[in-house]
Protein backbone atom coordinates (compact mmCIF):
# COMPACT_ATOMS: atom_id res chain seq x y z
CA UNK A 1 0.00 0.00 0.00
CA UNK A 2 2.50 2.49 0.80
CA UNK A 3 4.46 1.72 -2.73
CA UNK A 4 0.96 2.35 -4.72
CA UNK A 5 0.77 5.86 -2.26
CA UNK A 6 4.37 6.79 -2.98
CA UNK A 7 4.19 5.86 -6.58
CA UNK A 8 1.09 8.28 -7.25
CA UNK A 9 2.58 10.77 -5.55
CA UNK A 10 6.02 10.74 -7.05
CA UNK A 11 3.73 10.99 -10.19
CA UNK A 12 1.89 13.83 -9.34
CA UNK A 13 5.33 15.29 -8.47
CA UNK A 14 6.38 14.96 -11.80
CA UNK A 15 3.83 16.23 -13.62
CA UNK A 16 3.58 18.81 -11.83
CA UNK A 17 7.28 19.79 -12.21
CA UNK A 18 6.94 19.44 -16.26
CA UNK A 19 3.64 21.53 -16.18
CA UNK A 20 5.87 23.99 -14.65
CA UNK A 21 8.69 23.42 -17.37
CA UNK A 22 11.02 22.58 -13.98
CA UNK A 23 11.74 19.39 -15.65
CA UNK A 24 12.05 18.37 -19.23
CA UNK A 25 12.90 14.71 -20.88
CA UNK A 26 15.13 13.42 -23.44
CA UNK A 27 11.70 12.91 -25.86
CA UNK A 28 11.18 16.23 -25.34
CA UNK A 29 13.70 17.29 -27.20
CA UNK A 30 13.51 20.74 -29.17
CA UNK A 31 12.76 19.66 -32.48
CA UNK A 32 13.94 22.41 -35.52
CA UNK A 33 13.93 20.37 -38.55
CA UNK A 34 12.28 22.31 -41.50
CA UNK A 35 12.58 25.79 -42.80
CA UNK A 36 13.06 28.99 -40.94
CA UNK A 37 13.04 32.60 -42.29
CA UNK A 38 15.30 35.23 -40.48
CA UNK A 39 12.94 37.89 -38.89
CA UNK A 40 15.47 40.05 -36.77
CA UNK A 41 19.18 39.85 -35.25
CA UNK A 42 20.70 41.98 -33.02
CA UNK A 43 25.04 42.15 -32.60
CA UNK A 44 27.08 43.39 -30.14
CA UNK A 45 28.37 46.29 -32.41
CA UNK A 46 31.57 47.42 -30.86
CA UNK A 47 33.20 44.55 -32.64
CA UNK A 48 31.54 45.65 -36.22
CA UNK A 49 30.90 49.28 -35.86
CA UNK A 50 30.37 49.11 -39.66
CA UNK A 51 28.26 46.19 -40.17
CA UNK A 52 24.98 46.98 -40.92
CA UNK A 53 23.61 43.58 -41.38
CA UNK A 54 23.00 41.53 -44.23
CA UNK A 55 20.50 43.60 -47.09
CA UNK A 56 18.82 40.41 -48.06
CA UNK A 57 18.59 37.19 -46.05
CA UNK A 58 16.92 33.63 -47.50
CA UNK A 59 15.44 31.24 -45.84
CA UNK A 60 17.55 28.20 -43.85
CA UNK A 61 17.03 24.93 -43.89
CA UNK A 62 17.58 22.56 -40.59
CA UNK A 63 18.21 18.85 -41.39
CA UNK A 64 18.72 16.29 -38.08
CA UNK A 65 22.02 14.25 -38.51
CA UNK A 66 21.84 10.41 -37.09
CA UNK A 67 24.68 11.41 -33.25
CA UNK A 68 21.34 14.25 -32.56
CA UNK A 69 23.24 17.21 -34.08
CA UNK A 70 21.66 19.72 -36.94
CA UNK A 71 22.96 21.07 -40.25
CA UNK A 72 21.75 24.48 -40.75
CA UNK A 73 22.00 25.52 -44.88
CA UNK A 74 21.34 28.55 -46.35
CA UNK A 75 22.52 30.89 -48.76
CA UNK A 76 24.37 34.17 -48.52
CA UNK A 77 24.91 36.90 -50.75
CA UNK A 78 28.11 37.94 -49.99
CA UNK A 79 30.13 41.28 -52.55
CA UNK A 80 27.81 40.57 -55.35
CA UNK A 81 27.81 36.86 -55.26
CA UNK A 82 25.60 33.72 -54.17
CA UNK A 83 27.70 31.59 -51.53
CA UNK A 84 25.62 28.38 -49.94
CA UNK A 85 27.07 28.36 -46.67
CA UNK A 86 26.45 25.09 -44.44
CA UNK A 87 27.30 24.75 -40.89
CA UNK A 88 26.87 21.72 -38.17
CA UNK A 89 25.56 22.45 -35.18
CA UNK A 90 27.36 19.73 -32.67
CA UNK A 91 24.68 18.26 -30.05
CA UNK A 92 26.64 19.53 -26.03
CA UNK A 93 25.96 17.82 -22.32
CA UNK A 94 24.25 21.08 -21.84
CA UNK A 95 20.43 20.99 -23.72
CA UNK A 96 19.33 24.28 -26.03
CA UNK A 97 23.78 24.26 -26.49
CA UNK A 98 25.07 23.36 -29.47
CA UNK A 99 29.01 23.83 -30.88
CA UNK A 100 29.61 24.90 -34.16
CA UNK A 101 33.15 25.61 -36.01
CA UNK A 102 33.07 28.10 -38.65
CA UNK A 103 35.45 29.89 -40.78
CA UNK A 104 35.58 32.43 -38.24
CA UNK A 105 36.26 30.34 -35.48
CA UNK A 106 34.70 27.77 -32.71
CA UNK A 107 30.96 29.25 -31.56
CA UNK A 108 28.46 27.71 -29.42
CA UNK A 109 24.89 28.80 -30.53
CA UNK A 110 21.93 28.41 -27.99
CA UNK A 111 18.55 27.57 -29.28
CA UNK A 112 15.53 28.97 -27.38
CA UNK A 113 11.89 27.70 -28.27
CA UNK A 114 9.06 30.85 -28.13
CA UNK A 115 6.12 29.97 -26.58
CA UNK A 116 3.37 29.29 -28.87
CA UNK A 117 4.23 30.95 -32.09
CA UNK A 118 6.45 28.96 -34.49
CA UNK A 119 9.49 31.12 -33.02
CA UNK A 120 13.12 30.76 -31.66
CA UNK A 121 16.12 32.59 -31.03
CA UNK A 122 19.50 31.38 -32.39
CA UNK A 123 21.77 33.02 -29.87
CA UNK A 124 25.60 32.57 -31.20
CA UNK A 125 28.72 33.55 -28.70
CA UNK A 126 32.56 33.11 -30.20
CA UNK A 127 34.84 31.76 -27.64
CA UNK A 128 37.78 32.80 -29.47
CA UNK A 129 40.39 34.23 -27.26
CA UNK A 130 40.22 38.10 -27.37
CA UNK A 131 36.88 38.11 -29.07
CA UNK A 132 33.49 38.01 -27.68
CA UNK A 133 31.26 38.35 -30.75
CA UNK A 134 27.38 37.62 -29.94
CA UNK A 135 24.92 37.75 -31.98
CA UNK A 136 20.93 36.97 -31.96
CA UNK A 137 18.85 35.70 -34.64
CA UNK A 138 15.01 35.87 -34.30
CA UNK A 139 13.77 33.07 -36.33
CA UNK A 140 10.18 31.26 -37.54
CA UNK A 141 8.78 28.90 -39.50
CA UNK A 142 6.99 31.74 -41.69
CA UNK A 143 7.89 34.78 -43.54
CA UNK A 144 5.33 36.64 -41.80
CA UNK A 145 5.83 39.49 -39.11
CA UNK A 146 4.78 38.37 -35.83
CA UNK A 147 4.84 41.43 -33.11
CA UNK A 148 4.90 38.96 -29.90
CA UNK A 149 7.46 36.84 -31.13
CA UNK A 150 9.41 40.58 -32.16
CA UNK A 151 8.71 41.99 -28.60
CA UNK A 152 10.27 38.80 -26.77
CA UNK A 153 13.51 38.98 -28.99
CA UNK A 154 13.86 42.57 -27.89
CA UNK A 155 13.64 41.65 -24.42
CA UNK A 156 16.01 38.54 -24.84
CA UNK A 157 18.71 40.80 -26.46
CA UNK A 158 18.41 43.12 -23.16
CA UNK A 159 18.27 40.19 -21.05
CA UNK A 160 22.12 39.13 -23.20
CA UNK A 161 23.39 42.97 -22.91
CA UNK A 162 22.48 43.15 -26.39
CA UNK A 163 20.78 46.90 -27.38
CA UNK A 164 17.64 46.61 -28.23
CA UNK A 165 17.82 49.79 -30.58
CA UNK A 166 20.63 48.06 -32.64
CA UNK A 167 17.78 45.17 -33.54
CA UNK A 168 17.15 45.31 -37.51
CA UNK A 169 14.73 43.29 -39.23
CA UNK A 170 16.26 42.23 -43.18
CA UNK A 171 14.22 41.71 -46.41
CA UNK A 172 13.24 37.95 -47.08
CA UNK A 173 14.04 36.55 -50.47
CA UNK A 174 13.39 33.40 -51.45
CA UNK A 175 16.07 33.61 -54.53
CA UNK A 176 19.62 34.73 -54.55
CA UNK A 177 20.29 36.70 -57.30
CA UNK A 178 24.00 37.45 -57.99
CA UNK A 179 24.49 41.56 -58.81
CA UNK A 180 26.43 42.50 -61.53
CA UNK A 181 28.88 45.67 -61.50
Amino acid sequence: MKSLFLTIVLLGLLSALQAQDLLTFPWEELNITGTWYAKAFVVNMPLVPDWKGPGKVFPVTVTALEDGSWEAKTTLLIQGRCLEKKVTLQKTQEPGRYSASTDHGKKFVYIEELPESDHCIFYCESRDPGKKFRMGKLMGRSPEENMEALEEFRKFSQRKGLLAETIFTPEQTDTCVPEHD
